[in-house]
């Protein structure tokens, strides 16, 4: 049974901060019907970052091995053939972008809450992203731009990409206390099955 509790966590990225955009991305969300529970502004450490994208064991191996082999498929000589040691790198970067300033850490419920938001965060490379999502729409940055420019690519957002990733980074984020259960009122319109509580 669809969950209309379930919770994801986007995070504003430095650069989203520093152009202004965060109005503009809380509203996509909340156009949707989405509830924001939980947000706060902080700059990261390094060592929270490398927490975050290694919650999941698995991660290394898994971003190493897709970044060496998308390389390939780009017909490009990979940085190195060692997936752990290509995610290192990669982790690098991340941890110098998340760090460079302030990001914007939000947690948003509602129905399909982890799938809405990545189809409206759009592709993580914002040149392939499609024209009305976030990234498609205000990003012009490339994975060819940052490998040039040994960095990481800037695309504004981070959200959770499953429930277990959304449930674990959640926690990683926000303690408890910090999420505000509570009810919109448009709750009635998007969640009642008939539609009878309108008219008087």
């Amino acid at each position: 049974m669809a969950d209309k509790k379930e919770r994801t966590l986007v995070v504003i990225k430095p650069d989203g901060v520093q152009r202004s955009l965060i109005g503009e991305i809380v509203k996509r969300f909340e156009r949707t019907g989405l509830k924001l529970v939980g947000v706060k502004m902080f700059v990261p450490k390094e060592d929270f970052v490398e927490a975050h994208y290694t919650l999941d064991p698995n991660w290394k191996m898994n971003n190493g091995t897709k970044v060496i082999q998308a390389a390939k498929d780009k017909g490009i000589k990979p940085r190195t053939e060692d997936p752990i040691e290509q995610a290192d790198f990669v982790l690098g970067t991340l941890k110098k972008y998340l760090t460079s300033g302030p990001v914007i850490a939000m947690v948003w419920e509602g129905l399909h809450a982890v799938k809405i938001v990545r189809k409206i965060v759009g592709g993580t490379e914002p040149l392939t992203s499609d024209v009305g999502t976030i990234r498609g729409d205000f990003v012009l940055d490339s994975y060819q731009k940052g490998d040039e420019d040994n960095r990481s690519v800037r695309n504004l957002i981070h959200a959770s990409g499953s429930t277990e990733e959304a449930d674990m980074e959640i926690k990683h984020w926000f303690e408890d206390f910090e999420l505000v259960n509570y009810r919109l009122v448009q709750e009635a319109i998007l969640y009642d099955v008939n539609l009878d509580g309108i008219l008087e």
